[in-house]
């Protein structure tokens, strides 16, 4: 009889241990779901062009779509909130050259048939109404657009530095690499000074005869502004960190530059 006693007793200590593990494997993973769902979406701020005149030509110009739909996606797809802004507000001019056949990419397929982004976009918000402390990061898409306005812009230049300031990325891809060419430390100097940057090549903008065109090569003004210059072979995905900022060489490397953003942000 007392060996009988025995097995019960071992018995039950042996389920309610089992229960106990279950319960507290359930009460893990609710407190996990929960406190998934208490952590705030993380905010990406986007600055878009407003200019649309390449230079002198009478040709237009913009932001390239590419540069803007891989990021965009590859963010909002992981919950990231974001919101458009440009130096104008309203519709930004994109470049129709990027709207050709032989630059088509998934995701500006997606984005073409994307109203409700479309949407967004047409109302992009003025950049002067734009506070840093609202946003986790801040993303340009490139572009030959930003050469003229976002390069010299105050408001750009100014939400930039502070963004930069209160240790917050800062991601920039092909020509839009050149809103640093104005940006400065604290302490006066460039903000990419001695820092590890990439952008739109020398050779990248010969090879689409814009040399003479453009107010300035963003590759000359990175190094010029004291930045560590590095690059691919053209047209090749290529893409730098170094602390806050990140940058991409050119379309291709659009996504790149989009996940180490992404990665910055968890």
């Amino acid at each position: 009889m007392k060996k009988i006693l025995t097995t019960v007793f071992v018995i039950a200590l042996f389920a309610s241990c089992g229960k106990s593990k279950k319960e507290t494997a359930v009460s893990e993973e609710k407190t996990a779901t929960n406190s998934k769902k208490n952590t705030p979406m993380k905010k990406v701020l986007f600055v878009v062009t407003s200019h649309s005149d390449l230079g002198n030509t009478g040709e237009k110009t913009g932001f390239w779509v590419e540069e803007f739909a891989a990021p965009y996606y590859l963010l909002k797809d992981k919950g990231i909130e974001i919101t458009i802004a440009s130096p104008k507000g309203g519709q930004p001019p994109i470049d129709p050259k990027s709207n050709e056949p032989d630059f088509q990419t998934p995701a500006t397929v997606r984005f073409n048939a994307d109203k409700e982004t479309q949407e967004i976009l047409s109302k992009s918000v003025k950049l002067v109404t734009i506070n840093q402390a609202d946003f986790d990061a801040v993303f340009f898409p490139g572009g030959h657009g930003p050469l003229w306005d976002l390069a010299e812009d105050k408001n750009s230049i100014a939400l930039i530095e502070d963004f930069y300031k209160n240790n917050k990325p800062v991601a920039a891809v092909c020509h839009a690499p050149a809103i640093f060419k104005n940006t400065k430390n604290t302490d006066g100097t460039p903000l990419v000074k001695g820092k590890k940057v990439t952008g739109f090549t020398n050779t990248e903008e010969d090879a689409v005869q814009l040399t003479s065109i453009v107010p300035f090569l963003v590759e000359d003004m990175l190094k010029n502004n004291g930045g560590i210059y590095s690059k691919k072979d053209d047209w090749n995905p290529y893409a730098v960190e170094d602390g806050m900022l990140i940058t991409g060489q050119n379309p291709a490397s659009s996504e790149l530059v989009a996940e180490i953003l992404l990665k910055k942000l968890d």
